[in-house]
Formats: structure tokens, sequence, C-alpha cells
């Protein structure tokens, strides 16, 4: 290590506090186990560990600065090591450079927005499930944490026990533990990544030429389909109007437009009148296109969505219309469905966001239709059940920006997407039953008219088409 390196550390340590030396030291338990961490008592000791690890060396000090910035010690930051609050929450969107895992952030920051009753009324409540001896009243939180992960009271996969007992006196961090289990574990993450691959406009790649699939559906005609966009901006109730949808709207009628649909939007629609639009599309010919594709921009609640008098529609009826026996000539064609609204009234912090919300939150949810009358349909929703949706007022919703950038992998996309702390997770449902949109010519990136779906993945042509029009 060179003199420079150590001086700063050296300077760093001098700087830190033992409060500060105990967080750093939670914060890189993936990196330096327990037992090692025991002996550390000063930060000079600790950073010589990370050292070690090779995870501060002369070239690299990012691990440095993400933890510097997890413990908010944004001071430091700016003057040993050049850099600031908002390079670094640029810097932790990039793919890859969070080294502190959701889990260990999740604790820190429950530790952080506990108050001493608050930690107190967790010690008692953790009595049968560890020692007396570790719940003594100078044990912070963040020891308390490190012996509940020693005892195998919570562990990465599962924080029930936490949630449990946070419930009954601190909700909204009962809410924040719930929507770290969204975001990383469980049936429904993975339900929804599985699911999601089942649907995905792409083209072939290049040097792919003609294709022979076995189950496909042929994307031949021009138009391939209409692109119908429902968007509801302005509401009778001024509180509730969307900015940002405008954005949206523009956007998914370029994209489309360029893939050879018929694209047609419609502004702010009640309840009826978005019903009898989508009504009128099922009953109109379709016999000489290859599938439908529908947007809707509103607000909305649990499997509903909601016109601008702010009266709602069932989501599964919207779905009826386009059933086999209700549009035949659509039968055995892809109908796919993209809505952006809340589907409930759980809460995200926004900062410059606008919520797309729900004046309350209907408890059952309706199964959607299946096979076989309602096949070859696909409902992607920008949000899960109970949980709110997010748009910006200057560039429109994450989600069908995302979705129109990268249809394959809009769970990812989104979910990626950090808006005040907080994330958001699509939904997709599907009943198609083929693996792919194919073109009988072979397509060309010049071709537009190539459009296909593909569950391996967005290709390169389309990707690059998209590319051009965000």
């Amino acid at each position: 290590m060179s003199t420079y390196i150590n001086k700063l550390l050296f300077d760093i340590s001098e700087s830190l506090a033992t409060d500060d030396l105990a967080a750093l030291k939670f914060l890189s338990l993936e990196y330096i186990p327990f037992k090692k961490q025991e002996a550390i008592r000063e930060p000079k000791a600790f950073f010589q560990a990370l050292q070690e690890k090779g995870l501060i060396s002369d070239s690299d000090q990012a691990f440095l600065k993400e933890l510097l910035y997890r413990i908010n010690r944004i001071d430091i930051l700016v003057s040993h090591l050049g850099s600031s609050l908002e390079e670094m929450e640029r810097e932790l969107q990039i793919p890859g450079r969070v080294k502190v895992s959701p889990y260990r952030q999740l604790l820190y920051e429950i530790a952080e927005d506990l108050t001493p009753d608050d930690v107190n009324s967790v010690k008692f409540l953790l009595q049968k499930q560890l020692p007396k001896s570790k719940l003594q009243e100078d044990a912070s939180m963040l020891m308390v944490f490190m012996e509940m992960e020693r005892n195998h009271v919570i562990t990465e996969d599962d924080v029930t026990v936490l949630k449990d007992i946070l419930k009954g006196f601190r909700a909204d961090l009962k809410k924040k533990i719930g929507i770290y289990e969204l975001k990383t574990k469980g049936k429904l993450y993975n339900h929804t990544r599985i699911q999601t691959q089942t649907a995905c406009i792409s083209l072939p790649a290049k040097g792919q030429g003609r294709a022979v699939f076995a189950e496909a559906y042929k994307m031949e005609n021009n138009p391939h389909g209409y692109c119908v966009i429902l968007n509801n901006y302005i509401f009778k109730n001024p509180i509730l109007n969307r900015e940002g949808t405008i954005k949206d709207g523009g956007k998914v009628k370029e994209v489309f437009n360029r893939l050879q649909f018929e694209t047609v939007e419609y502004m702010d629609l009640e309840a009826n009148q978005l019903y009898a639009k989508v009504e009128e599309y099922s009953k109109k010919d379709h016999s000489n296109m290859d599938c439908f594709v529908c947007f809707i921009l509103s607000h909305g609640e649990k499997d509903k969505i909601k016109g601008t008098d702010e009266e709602c529609i069932n989501i599964k009826d919207i779905l009826l219309c386009f059933s086999g026996s209700n549009c035949p000539s659509l039968a055995g064609k892809p109908k796919l469905f993209f809505i952006q609204a809340c589907q409930g009234s759980e809460s995200h912090p926004h900062v410059m966001l606008e919520e797309d919300w729900s004046v309350f939150l209907e408890t059952d949810a309706v199964p959607l239709p299946s096979i076989p009358d309602r096949a070859d349909i696909l409902l992607g929703l920008s949000t899960v059940e109970d949980f709110e949706s997010y748009r910006s007022r200057e560039t429109g919703s994450v989600y069908i920006q995302c979705l129109l950038q990268f249809l394959t992998q809009v769970q990812l996309k989104v979910a990626s997407r950090v808006l005040n702390g907080w994330k958001q997770m699509p939904k997709i449902s599907s009943t198609l039953r083929k693996q792919k949109y194919k073109k009988v010519k072979t397509p060309s990136i010049r071709n537009p008219s190539g459009i296909g779906l593909n569950v391996d993945g967005i290709q390169e042509n389309l990707q690059e088409k998209l590319s051009e029009s965000m």
C-alpha cells in the first residue's frame, strides 16, 4: 500500500466516532465475519481488515465511499475523498456498484429509525429468543441484530420474526420489511420474473435470418394490429390530475407507430366511457391483423382502473371483452394489456414525484381470467397488488418508460429504480400459449414489420430500434 492510501485511512480514522465504527462493521458483515470483527476495536484495524480483503486499495476506494455514504458521513466523503452526496447517489445506481447487501441496508436503516423506547420494546419481545445477557440496557440495536443473526432468529431470507415484533408499535418499519421481502425473495418475485419471460416484444438478432419455430404467433400483416392508448390526465378532482402522463402516451405512440401498429390515443375518459372504448375495439374486425395492444394510464385500486370521474372498472371485465367468444376475430391471437395505475394504497415516500393513488384499498382480489376461452392474453401491471405506482411529472412513469426500453427486462428495470429509498415491483399475468412471435419474411433493421415476441429476450434489432425512440 502506498503512503497516500495509508495517510488517507489514518485521517479518516481520526474523524470517526465509536458509533460510526460500529455501523461500518455491521454494514461489512458479509465481508468481515463476526469472529474477526470481535477483535476490531478501532477504525484503523477495521480499515486494515478491508485492505486485506482487497476492498480498499490505492486505485479503488468505492467500497469505502459506499460505507461512508450509508452511515451519512458525507462530510468525510467531501473533505477526504473528493466525493459528494449527489455523486454517490449516481454511482450507486450503476449495476454492480452496490456492495452492501439490501438485507444489511434494511437492518441498518431500521436501527437508525428506532427510538430508544422502540429499542427497549424490541429487547423485551426478544427475551425468549436471545440470552438476557445480550439484551442489556447498553446493547445497541445493531448489537441486537447481530445476536439475532448469530442465533438464526433472522436471516437474509427470513426476517419474519423482526416484522412480527415491529408490527405492534412501528407499522412503518413493518411495511419497509414487507417491501424488502417483495423485492428480494418469495414466490411473488420468482413468479413475476418467470412470467415476464413468456411475453416480450423483439426482433430476431442480426445474422439469424429466416427461422422456423414450432409454436409461434405470426406477425405478417401491416398494420400488425391496433395499439390503443387510454390516457387519463385531467380528473374532475384537480388534485388527481396525472402530470407526466402525456410523456408516456407520446412515447408509446412513437414506439408502436415505428413498429407498424395502428396507434390511437383517447384522453380523459370517465369509467363508462373507458369501458365503452374497450368494448368498441373488441367488436371490431381484427381478421386482417395479428394482435391487439392496449395501454391504460390512470389511477386505480386493487384489480380496478379509475375513470376521470373516480368511478372504477374491473380489470377482469376489460379482459373479458377480448375473450375468444366475445372477440372471435382475435381468437388465437395475442392480446397485450399494459396498465400504469395503482393496485392499492400501501404508501411509498416520494420526492418530486407524483403518485398514482387511490382513495381506499379493497381487501379481496378477483382472480384473472384463464384459458381456454380467455387464452392468448397478457396483462402487465405497473405494480403488484396493494401498492402504489409512481410517475415523474417531468419524464412520465417509471414503468412505461422502462417497458418501452426493454420489455423482457421490465421487472428488473423497474425494480432497480429507487424512489427516495423505495422501489416498485411490476406484475405480468399471462395466458399466452405460444413461445414466440415470428415474421415469415427475413426481417432487417430497416424493416419494422419484422416485430416478434421472443421468450429468449430482447434481441439486438429491437434494442436498437427502441433505443432510437427513447
